[in-house]
């Protein structure tokens, strides 16, 4: 244990209320000192997710929100819509740490071999609530990193490669042989690629832009489909029956995307058909929702057959069902390629007030593909 700790620890906090109102706020939290089996880290880089986003904003409309507070210690306040005060009417009232993810160095740490051999170590880490100074931790939420790297090299480790590597074992687990991805030049579109590109998984890139395409093609990407050419529906079709992709993976959400997927997938089933079914083709689709970057409603319109799913898809349910062998066969990996399949590269880098800003806070909630921010809380 370290002689003196910190007492306090700068945050982000999330309060939606029940009149409606989104406020965002920084305060200082007394900081707990480790139990035996727990470590304090000193965070010194933590990502900012979509995943995280949906805790910070959740469903107010941000066209609306107005900067206060002073410079050091910001506020930012916005109008919830109806229709967002019921979808998170768990949550109202309630003052919410916020940050799935991050890395930073173990100041001090409890009695048991565990926690003492991370002491002085710099871990990632995933527990929530990193969007501040100073974390308290299980054993379990840390991961050491490799002598020299950084905390910006660390900071990712989670979410998005784990996210990334969890759409493959679930392919595999359901029987599939091939992916589709929507928005799949994220920054955990990129990582999909190159995971599947490593281990011969064939995967169909859908795209918005010729530039992000570019991007793709960039790290050695074989099948990219642009969702706003007027050819996407015969060029979606064609690539799904080169791929042989029947599961698909949608950061998208709303709008007709997942619902075109699935049309796709059956029309390309269709055309190994030898005899006319009234049924469809029978072949089993499958689409995952795993984002919301369109908060529309999810059309599914006729077409689709009879042997279709669309449902939603989170990385935590995944790895509570996963044998503690995948598991660590999935970290180890990301430790092994953190600076190759796993690197992530970020836009900025801010600080905790800065993250409060709210021309900051537009921009990173924005959302754009290849704007990925960091916030240091050390500075």
């Amino acid at each position: 244990m370290a002689d003196q700790l910190p007492e306090t620890s700068l945050q982000i906090r999330t309060l939606v209320t029940p009149e409606g109102k989104l406020e965002l706020s920084l305060e200082n939290a007394p900081v707990k000192a480790p139990g035996p089996d727990q470590v304090l880290v000193r965070v010194e880089g933590t990502p900012i997710n979509p995943s995280d986003l949906g805790l910070l904003v959740g469903g107010a409309d941000m066209s609306t929100a107005v900067q206060g507070g002073t410079k050091d210690s910001p506020t930012v306040s916005a109008d919830v819509p109806e229709g967002g005060l019921r979808a998170m009417k768990a949550r109202l009232g309630q003052s919410l740490a916020v940050g799935n993810e991050g890395a930073g160095t173990v100041i001090a740490a409890g009695d048991s071999p565990a926690a003492q051999a991370l002491l002085g170590k710099m871990v990632t880490c995933l527990g929530g609530n990193m969007y501040q100074q100073y974390r308290t931790l299980h054993v379990s939420q840390c991961m050491a990193l490799p002598d020299g790297t950084t905390a910006e090299q660390g900071a990712s480790c989670y979410v998005n490669p784990l996210t990334a590597l969890s759409f493959v074992e679930t392919m595999k687990a359901k029987g599939h042989e091939a992916l589709v991805h929507t928005a799949a030049a994220s920054n955990l579109g990129q990582m999909l690629n190159k995971i599947c590109l490593k281990d011969g998984v064939p995967i169909l890139n859908i795209v918005r832009k010729e530039e992000q395409a570019e991007i793709l093609r960039g790290i050695g990407a074989k099948h990219i489909v642009n969702s706003t050419s007027p050819t996407f529906m015969e060029d979606l079709i064609n690539g799904l029956v080169e791929t042989g992709a029947t599961m698909g993976f949608d950061a998208i959400g709303g709008g007709p995307l997942a619902g075109q997927l699935l049309i796709a997938m059956e029309a390309a089933a269709s055309r190994k058909m030898k005899e006319y079914s009234r049924y469809g083709s029978g072949q089993e689709t499958q689409v995952y929702i795993y984002g919301r970057l369109d908060m529309s409603p999810t059309i599914v319109p006729a077409g689709v057959g009879f042997a279709w799913n669309l449902s939603g898809y989170l990385l935590t349910p995944f790895l509570e069902k996963a044998s503690p062998e995948v598991c660590a066969r999935m970290y180890k990996r990301v430790i092994d390629e953190l600076n190759t399949t796993f690197a992530s590269h970020y836009t900025k880098t801010i600080s905790l007030a800065e993250a409060l800003d709210l021309e900051t806070l537009h921009a990173y909630n924005a959302k754009a593909t290849g704007e990925k921010y960091l916030i240091d809380p050390t500075l």
